[in-house]
């Protein structure tokens, strides 16, 4: 059976942390404000999963309380752990982030080495792309950072 699951994630902009995205720390004057370290791109690919097996958001599994400061990685990591138990694997993920600055093309391939990793599939199934807002809206702006993910899913027990 095979099972497509969407999800978006967004972070505003705040000075004094890192940036991190699809695992990687990023070189750029202000990160992503959230409870863990806000990498958007990562929590966008563990929601849809999550959406695929209509399991519920993040915030269902990763408690205000328990997440503070932690990695998404970790994240993304126990969500493919619950993907397996119900007997599913990934096919394919796409995802598309929306952020004006900074240019994100230098760092794609290392964001899709580390999200084949945690997925535990070839890089050749995860898909990212980046684009910006032309200068429109919050992300144009650059208030913030917004990530969607496509995923599909196959398996089941």
């Amino acid at each position: 059976m095979q099972r497509i699951g969407n999800s978006i994630d967004f972070h505003p902009f705040k000075e004094g942390r890192d940036l991190i995205l699809g695992g990687i720390k990023i070189p750029y004057e202000k990160g992503l404000d959230g409870i863990s370290d806000a990498d958007c791109l990562l929590h966008s690919i563990a929601e849809a999963i999550m959406g695929a097996l209509a399991l519920g958001d993040l915030g269902k599994f990763f408690k205000e309380e328990d997440s503070k400061g932690m990695d998404s990685k970790i994240i993304l990591k126990k969500t493919v752990e619950m993907m397996k138990e119900k007997g599913y694997r990934v096919v394919n993920s796409d995802s598309m982030v929306l952020i004006e600055e900074p240019k994100l093309a230098p760092y794609i391939d290392s964001m899709r080495d580390v999200v084949s990793s945690l997925l535990e599939v070839p890089k050749e199934f995860v898909s990212i792309k980046a684009t910006t807002m032309e200068k429109r809206g919050i992300i144009g702006k650059g208030e913030g950072c917004l990530a969607e993910t496509i995923i599909l899913l196959d398996g089941g027990n």
